[in-house]
């Protein structure tokens, strides 16, 4: 983007920092309703052109389509940033964030398919879709923050736009979010507003 100012990249212990606590932060659901070839006994990536179709398991908990799936591949990704291999920590994000994506929607279907039919079968889909939604967010922001440490600002904006989108700017992950639009030039106001400044205009 022509308009974003001239920054550093982040640090390879920078995002592995905040990486880690974007994990472990944020534990409060909330929301708004790709591939390495796998060695053999490892989860295969969801094909994105087939995305809803599901590859069936023995067991879903070790499969690619489950919350156990999502993790493995954002450890992956842990590891990845830790070797400094930043092509292959973006890869698996953007497979974790798919997931996790997949999740919610299927979870939030089942929700509305039960949604007056049986309350307790609703209520814990919603939840499921909840937590699966809070999860592709942190992918998401872990993703934009290696899409920045990468000099690539054009792709890391977008994504922070989408977590401000679904956790609203007043929760944790949105103010981070927003706080990084602001490193990065996107955006020129502070939020949250220290308490000299007025928060109307």
């Amino acid at each position: 983007m022509a308009h974003l100012r001239t920054i550093q990249p982040l640090s390879i212990s920078g995002i592995l920092s905040l990486s880690m606590l974007a994990g472990v932060m944020f534990q409060v659901p909330s929301v708004q309703a790709q591939s390495t070839k796998p060695a053999s006994g490892q989860a295969r990536p969801i094909d994105p052109n087939s995305p809803n179709v599901v590859r069936p398991t023995a067991n879903q908990s070790d499969g690619l389509l489950s919350m156990q799936g999502g993790q493995r591949l954002m450890n992956e990704a842990d590891q990845a940033v830790k070797s400094q291999n930043l092509p292959l920590a973006m890869k698996k994000l953007q497979e974790a964030r798919q997931v996790y994506n997949q999740l919610s929607n299927f979870y939030q279907e089942l929700t509305a398919s039960f949604s007056g039919i049986d309350t307790r079968v609703a209520d814990s889909q919603r939840q499921k879709a909840l937590q699966s939604a809070e999860l592709r967010d942190q992918a998401t922001y872990r993703l934009a923050l290696v899409h920045r440490a990468m000099n690539q600002s054009e792709l890391a904006v977008p994504l922070l736009v989408q977590i401000i989108r679904s956790q609203q700017p007043t929760r944790d992950l949105g103010k981070q979010a927003y706080q990084q639009l602001l490193e990065l030039g996107f955006v020129d106001i502070q939020y949250p507003r220290t308490a000299d400044q007025p928060t109307n205009r």
